[in-house]
């Protein structure tokens, strides 16, 4: 397809989003159309399988080009480097039905915002909507600016103010249907492709085809035998293709099923409240939220009320996060921009649980539709899992140019073939015949089944050791690893927190550390106090929930936390407050309890959390909780240790999680709900440290190490903080005590300045910075000379990656270079990671345990999940044991299985050349191999040894360096050549030898005794050739010679191919190989000893 289109034919979608498309508008013409039927019926339906392999072709063929707004039928092609085609039909909806039940007046917007999308994309005066669905997603013709738009979504332009003004009182029953009509249904349908469908679907490779044209043909030769082989063999394969996706279709339905039966709350605005399905549910509805533990069923945007919500699906921490209502702000900025990158804290996500849902005075928590189906949070991710972006495999490429390589041999056989048997006199349809029999000799059709069985050993060694995998094809992909990402909380860490212990301070110094297991009781005070109050937790159904930081600080304390009571309120406690109190198991304190009255929630661009709390009977305090560095800045330098810097040092050095804790006190005078956060942040008071471990799975280090010795780069890539993510990197030995972090901080353009990036090594404090243009930091000065892997990694958070990616793209590529640790990272920048590593030509792996990690899972060239849920379904992989062991297993199985594909491939292609050649020479004697000849070295030889060679396994060494990646590589192909010379030789040299020997004739050599049992005794009678009734072959010297000479050569190939250290296991102690070849040439023996010579009645002694 030519760059050069007709007005308004070409167009972007999804223009600067990953999932970036050209779309290209066509329209069918009726006579191409005839055509192409046409072609169909004479070409026995191969025109219609070619249109299914190149959609393009079939649009091209049935199409012209036009505009895209008068096309009914649009080309797809991706913008990245596979320039994937695709082809769907343009679609109307018809508002027709509507018009009689509403009596829309067409001169009227038909929803209340003029400049939806939706009111531009109906077509008036008719009333009807064109739009396409692409990847499940639905677009719509803006006919204002001539483009298809997604819909199914609330426009990004619309400020905080407009929310609040057009969806704060709920839509019109109008207004709902017509947005249902059009944007579609809340659902996420992912229906189980039926058995028949998946069939047909892998029936249709071309691999199978050329399977299929070949056994036809032998049918047609009657060689049934091999036919049947292959059929068998090609129904296995099929079949455990078919059973593994019908497997993973299942699972992924049963995911998302029971998010389209969940019955919701909204409110009309002349409707009033009405319980409905959330499949009905659309964009602007205004959503009621009542009771707890309520599962989203659509992003919505939180205007009215406060929730506390599991992320868990996105984030893969299960950690309780507060949302805020968005604020009402008057102006025209965009609610997005208005929240300066932190509008997700008003956000409810589909797919999250809402724990707990606080609305105003009583009043219901009020949410408006964000987005719905494949548009949500939730739908984007069953989006990544159904439709992955190509796996760019040398491999496979090398394989698809080795076989056109085969196939242009073919041809040339082919040439040969009908030049000799034209000649020679055959009848067309004998000449035909031995043309095509050229191509399923130097094409072996058993290649794919021979391939197949050495991933199913594989497999089957996997499912041993309790690793299970849904897409075979990726065991070999695994042998090329050379980096591996992973995700941190519960994948190379417990889930959680150990609280180690606190350090008060006096103002003065630090005091001693008290230890929590020592058994003696921290004294009452500010910092107990503190630690009993300054959180974010919960009381649900009677169990305190949220962050694990959280819940380790006050299990601590011994407390208890309830809900205020009328007693507590008679004390000045608020009803709705929650309170802490002491328990009967806790030490004597001065305090009845301490109520919690407000909460500034903890944000990670700020790095602290603050409370206003009140003791009963008492003072109104103020306790912050953070990062050390910003709650010491906050508080007054008096109060804040001089040997704070190396304090804090000691214990990040050794890979703690250091939190800082500081308090004043309160004027009573001050209304609690009107003050503002940087009033209260102000003149604390430093209390201590709260010193926390992340420990590691006990796996988790060695596994490493055995990694990083087999130059196999590790990568942390998680949704946890910076600073923990760098202390389990330091503890799991990832980064060494000899390497040093340098953080990357980069920020966004703001006002009149430009993005900047910032480095600071950590250790040194040293800290460079760079505006927006070329920058360098001359980071070699930092490392040793007998350093190859280098003495430095780049540490940074998934904002900065973000920033990097968009604003200093040509430094990305430098930064992933040495880049290991990549915390508060979005499922979607996981993914992108995981992209961008790919496009530096790594190979790479990631492991991960949390539903946030699909998307990687996906990307990524191999997955292994940990988990049985939602990780399970996206990832290739799935291991029972959940650690990070089952890494190298794969890798050293995939090492195993790669070498065995390249080994068999090797010896496929030398197989059929072996037996081309030696067909080839025959064909100049217009003679051939009989029927049982090419079974025996088909079957008994070759299959045999295709099966046995593959029972090598992995070696159980991780060595450093790979097997090569490629077929198409210069020792690969020097080894192919020179076997295939030395075939052609040997066939070459023994025809003409056995031709030169003084008992050769080209007679039929029948006067035979039963004495004579060996060829040197024949006596030779100079009669003419007979043809041979029971094979339709002439029986000949030449042809026992060459078939003969070709059996020993496979079996000498198989031998010399069938590699072992330092990838599989030695040869040697693969005795099922052995014995193959041992038989074969026993076999060869007794055929050479008791070779049954036809006599010249037809008999046979």
């Amino acid at each position: 397809m030519g760059d050069h289109f007709e007005k308004g034919q070409h167009a972007l979608l999804n223009e600067g989003e990953e999932n970036e498309m050209e779309i290209f508008g066509y329209r069918t013409q009726s006579c191409r159309e005839t055509l192409c039927l046409a072609g169909s019926i004479f070409s026995f339906g191969i025109l219609p399988l070619v249109f299914y392999w190149k959609p393009a072709w079939h649009v091209w063929a049935n199409c012209i080009p036009c505009s895209l707004q008068e096309a009914d039928v649009v080309l797809l092609r991706t913008t990245d480097e596979f320039q994937t085609y695709s082809r769907k039909k343009v679609m109307w909806i018809c508002l027709s039905a509507l018009n009689s039940a509403f009596r829309l007046n067409p001169d009227n917007p038909f929803i209340t915002d003029e400049e939806s999308i939706i009111n531009r994309a109906i077509r008036k005066p008719d009333l009807k909507v064109r739009c396409i669905k692409v990847q499940k997603i639905r677009y719509v013709w803006d006919n204002l600016e001539g483009q298809f738009r997604k819909i199914g979504c609330l426009e990004d332009w619309l400020s905080s103010a407009k929310i609040h003004l057009k969806f704060g009182s709920g839509l019109t029953t109008e207004e709902q249907e017509i947005r249902r009509l059009i944007c579609g249904p809340n659902t996420i349908d992912v229906e189980i492709t039926p058995i028949w469908k998946l069939l047909i679907k892998e029936v249709l490779n071309p691999f199978y085809v050329f399977q299929l044209f070949s056994v036809c043909l032998w049918f047609s030769e009657d060689y049934k035998e091999y036919a049947f082989a292959i059929i068998i063999m090609s129904i296995i394969s099929i079949a455990l293709t078919v059973y593994d996706l019908r497997e993973q279709s299942v699972k992924l339905h049963r995911l998302v099923e029971a998010h389209n039966n969940i019955t919701v709350s909204i409110y009309g605005k002349n409707a009033g409240v009405q319980e409905l399905e959330s499949r009905f549910l659309v964009p602007g509805d205004l959503l009621i939220l009542m009771g707890n533990k309520v599962q989203m069923p659509c992003d919505a945007i939180l205007i009215d009320g406060s929730c506390v919500v599991n992320e868990g699906m996105l984030t893969g921490e299960s950690i309780p996060v507060t949302k805020t209502p968005l604020p009402k702000v008057d102006g025209s900025v965009p609610w997005k921009t208005q929240s300066e990158g932190e509008y997700k804290r008003h956000v409810l996500f589909c797919g999250t649980e809402v724990i707990q849902a606080k609305g105003a005075c009583s009043s219901p928590v009020k949410a408006v539709v964000l987005q719905t189906g494949f548009n949500t949070a939730k739908g984007d991710l069953v989006r990544s899992i159904l439709y992955p972006k190509p796996m760019n495999f040398k491999l496979y490429r090398d394989a698809i140019r080795f076989l056109l390589c085969l196939v242009g041999t073919a041809t040339i056989g082919m040439i040969y073939t009908l030049c000799v048997y034209v000649l020679s006199g055959e009848t067309p349809g004998e000449v035909v015949k031995k043309a095509l029999d050229v191509i399923t000799i130097a094409v072996p059709p058993a290649l794919p089944a021979a391939l197949t069985t050495g991933i199913m050993y594989a497999q089957r060694r996997l499912k041993k050791r309790g690793i299970f995998c849904i897409s075979p094809q990726r065991i070999n992909v695994c042998g090329q690893l050379n980096l591996v990402c992973f995700d941190k909380t519960g994948t190379l860490t417990r889930d959680g927190l150990d609280l180690w212990g606190v350090v008060p301070c006096d103002g003065n110094g630090f005091q001693e550390v008290h230890s929590f297991t020592s058994g003696r009781t921290l004294p009452w005070g500010p910092l107990y106090a503190a630690m009993t109050s300054c959180h974010s937790l919960i009381l649900l159904d009677g169990t305190i929930q949220g962050d694990p930081l959280d819940l380790k600080m006050f299990e601590a304390t011994t407390w208890e936390m309830v809900v205020s009571r009328d007693d507590f309120q008679l004390k000045g406690v608020p009803g709705c407050a929650m309170v802490v109190k002491p328990c009967g198991t806790s030490s004597q304190v001065p305090v009845e309890g301490i109520a919690i009255l407000h909460q500034f929630p903890f944000s990670s661009v700020l790095q602290r959390m603050t409370v206003i709390v009140q003791e009963m009977g008492g003072d109104q305090l103020v306790f912050m909780k953070g990062a050390p560095e910003r709650v010491a800045s906050f508080c007054q330098p008096e109060t804040v240790p001089t040997s704070f810097v190396s304090e804090l040092q000691i214990y990040t050095t050794q890979g703690f999680r250091v939190i800082g804790l500081a308090y004043k006190k309160l004027e009573m005078d001050h209304h609690i709900s009107a003050l503002m956060r940087d009033q209260v942040e102000s003149d604390l008071i430093f209390l201590g440290l709260l010193i926390l471990e992340n420990r590691l799975k006990e796996e988790t280090k060695s596994v490493l190490e055995e990694l990083i010795s087999a130059r196999i780069r590790t990568v942390m890539i998680t949704g946890d903080n910076l600073q923990t993510a760098i202390t389990v990197a330091r503890k799991s030995g990832m980064v060494s005590e000899s390497q040093k972090v340098i953080l990357i901080e980069a920020n966004e353009t703001t006002g009149s300045s430009s993005a900047s990036i910032s480095w600071k090594l950590l250790e040194e404090k040293k800290h460079i910075a760079c505006r927006n243009q070329d920058s360098y930091i001359n980071i070699r000065e930092e490392i040793s000379d007998n350093s190859k892997e280098g003495s430095y990694h780049f540490a940074l958070n998934g904002k900065s990656f973000q920033v990097i990616s968009q604003h200093f793209s040509s430094l990305l590529p430098k930064i992933l270079m040495n880049g290991t640790i990549f915390a508060r990272m979005s499922p979607g920048q996981k993914s992108s990671l995981v992209e961008e590593f790919q496009k530096l030509d790594y190979f790479v792996g990631m492991c991960g345990d949390g539903a946030n990690d699909c998307g990687a899972l996906k990307m990524a060239h191999v997955g292994v999940s940990l988990s049985e849920q939602e990780a399970s379904v996206a990832s290739p992989f799935t291991s029972k044991t959940p650690n990070i062991e089952c890494v190298p297993h794969l890798i050293k199985e995939g090492r195993a299985a790669l070498v065995t594909s390249f080994c068999m491939f090797k010896y496929m292609a030398l197989y059929s050349m072996i037996q081309y050649v030696g067909v080839l020479l025959l064909y100049w004697e217009t003679n051939n191999l009989s029927n049982y000849q090419f079974l025996f070295q088909d079957l008994a030889i070759t299959t045999i040894i295709g099966v046995t060679m593959n029972l090598n396994g992995a070696y159980p060494k991780l060595v450093p360096f790979r097997p090569a990646g490629r077929l198409i590589s210069p020792p690969l192909l020097l080894s192919v050549i020179l076997n295939i010379l030395l075939s052609l030789a040997m066939h070459i040299v023994g025809f003409i030898l056995v031709q030169r020997q003084p008992w050769y004739s080209l007679g039929i050599h029948s006067a035979c005794t039963v004495q004579n049992d060996t060829i040197s005794k024949l006596t030779v009678s100079p009669t003419a050739p007979v043809k041979n009734g029971t094979n339709g072959v002439f029986t000949s010297f030449e042809n026992t010679t060459i078939w003969f000479l070709g059996t020993i050569n496979c079996i000498i190939v198989a031998l010399v191919f069938s590699k072992g250290k330092p990838f599989r296991q030695p040869t040697y102690k693969n005795s099922a190989l052995h014995s193959c070849p041992v038989e074969g040439l026993h076999c060869h023996y007794a055929e050479l000893q008791f070779h049954c010579v036809p006599c010249r009645g037809g008999g046979h002694y």
